[in-house]
Order: C-alpha cells, then sequence, then structure tokens
C-alpha cells in the first residue's frame, strides 16, 4: 500500500564525445579541465542508483586519458557508488582507458573496442624540400632538441628513444586494464589482448574486454527499472567557442583540423 510514495531510482548519465586531449586553437575534444566539474555535479547527486557513462572516442592524449579514469575512480570510491560505463561508436585507445572506470562495461554489438598500443606518426618532408631547393636550418642546445624533425633525416637514436617512451606509455595502460578487468580477462583465448588490435562489441565480449551487450536506456531500465529517472549530463559548447569556429578568418585551422580528427576517426572506420 505504501509503494505509491516509493521514489524513482535516479542514475546520471555522463556523455564523453571526442577526441582525447585538445584538437585545434578553439576546438577542445574531452579532457580533464572541461569534465572535471561535470563529473563531480554527477556524483554530487543525492541518492543515485550508480552513475552511466557513455563513451565515443577513437582515443587521444594518453595524459588526459589517465586524468579522467583516475578522477572517476576516484569519485567512485568517494561517494561509493558503482560506475556503468557504455562504449558507443568506438571505445578505442585512450577512449577504452577510460571505459576500464567501469565496474561494469557494456557495448553494442558492432562497437568498436580495444585498440590498447600506443601510436605515433607524422610526415617526412626531407625529399620534397630538397626538391623545390628548400634549405633546413636547424639551431639548436642540446643535441636531441630536434628529435624526429619531419624535415630532416631520420636517426636511428631518435627512433629507439620514442620506441622506449612508447613501451613505457604502453605498460601503463596494460596495468590499467589488467587492474580494471582482472580475471574478466580472457587470457586464454590465444588472441593477444595488448597488440593494439580492436574487436567488434561481440568479440570484445568474448575476449573479457566488455561485461555485456546492450546501450545505456536498455541496460539501466533493466537493473534499475522502467520508471528510473536517467539525468544527462554533457558539456555543452560555449556561444563564444561556436562563433570562432565559425569564423571564416580561420577556415585554414579549420580545414587542418577536420583532417586531424577524422584521420584519428577512421583508424577505426568512422
Amino acid at each position: 500500500m505504501f509503494s505509491f510514495f516509493k521514489k524513482k531510482k535516479v542514475v546520471p548519465h555522463i556523455k564523453l564525445t571526442g577526441i582525447i586531449g585538445n584538437i585545434g586553437k578553439f576546438k577542445k575534444g574531452i579532457d580533464f579541465a572541461g569534465q572535471e566539474e561535470i563529473i563531480k555535479k554527477a556524483f554530487s547527486l543525492k541518492k543515485i542508483s550508480a552513475v552511466a557513462i557513455s563513451i565515443n572516442s577513437p582515443g587521444g592524449s594518453p595524459v588526459q586519458s589517465h586524468l579522467l579514469y583516475k578522477f572517476i575512480r576516484q569519485q567512485a570510491r568517494k561517494k561509493k557508488v558503482k560506475v556503468i560505463v557504455f562504449a558507443e561508436d568506438v571505445a578505442a585507445s585512450g577512449g577504452y582507458l577510460i571505459a576500464c572506470a567501469g565496474d561494469e562495461i557494456y557495448a553494442n554489438s558492432s562497437s568498436i573496442v580495444g585498440s590498447i598500443g600506443v601510436i605515433y606518426s607524422s610526415f617526412g618532408f626531407k625529399d620534397l624540400i630538397k626538391k623545390i631547393g628548400v634549405d633546413r636550418r636547424v639551431y639548436t642546445a642540446g643535441k636531441n632538441k630536434s628529435t624526429l624533425d619531419p624535415f630532416l633525416e631520420e636517426k636511428k637514436e631518435d627512433i629507439d628513444r620514442l620506441k622506449n617512451i612508447q613501451l613505457d606509455l604502453h605498460k601503463d595502460f596494460i596495468k590499467v586494464v589488467e587492474e580494471s578487468r582482472g580475471s574478466k580477462l580472457n587470457k586464454s583465448s590465444g588472441v593477444e589482448l595488448f597488440s593494439g588490435e580492436f574487436w567488434s562489441g561481440s568479440k570484445s565480449k568474448e575476449l573479457g574486454l566488455v561485461d555485456g551487450i546492450g546501450n545505456a536506456n536498455d541496460v539501466l531500465r533493466e537493473k534499475f527499472g522502467e520508471k528510473v529517472v536517467i539525468k544527462k549530463f554533457e558539456k555543452s559548447t560555449s556561444w563564444l567557442s561556436k562563433k570562432l569556429s565559425a569564423s571564416n578568418n580561420n577556415l585554414l585551422d579549420q580545414f587542418v583540423n577536420i583532417l586531424e580528427e577524422r584521420s584519428i576517426w577512421q583508424r577505426y572506420g568512422f
């Protein structure tokens, strides 16, 4: 007879969408500074049943990925609340690292998940500038200051130095995944989980990278009832950012930013 007065369960839902880190002069992707207050507000709601986080990101800055991962876990411990993560189109590289902040991870069967690795890419213009008659003149204090200059010949010691840094970053990434997923990881599958390869949501479930297949609304209603209140938290774009992005004076910057952003997404077929 008292069910009428029973309060509805509340789940704040944070949405993280885009490249991780800065991706242009006036355009920011997912970063700690931009998301800290939103995450705090979501965890600060009274008597919440859990915190849901949807991620749609191909990765980006390893530092920002780690900062967000650690902050989400800190808030979860402080508020003693469970975190449920949902991979949308892509939760790859740094996007998957952030997803590991979840006590449970869900994906669509067609989501792209994984890419547990580190990448650096650039171009070499040495032959091009020689062909058009341009001399590259570089003066440094510190013999390694011009490491991997795209207009100079590659040096083996520069590549070796970069590889060592990448190995350190890769170890950090693997540690986060192993601590987060623990015994859920299917290490007897014969698949190398930390090679940088990525998989569909269905395959990721087989490998233990995610816990189940489903979207946020369906899973949250199944867990907390049809009448669960899902409160959305998402960073809005400021009026100034929109105005600056639309300015004709920044067309070249915009074009370069779009190319850079698209190249990151297209690694995963998007």
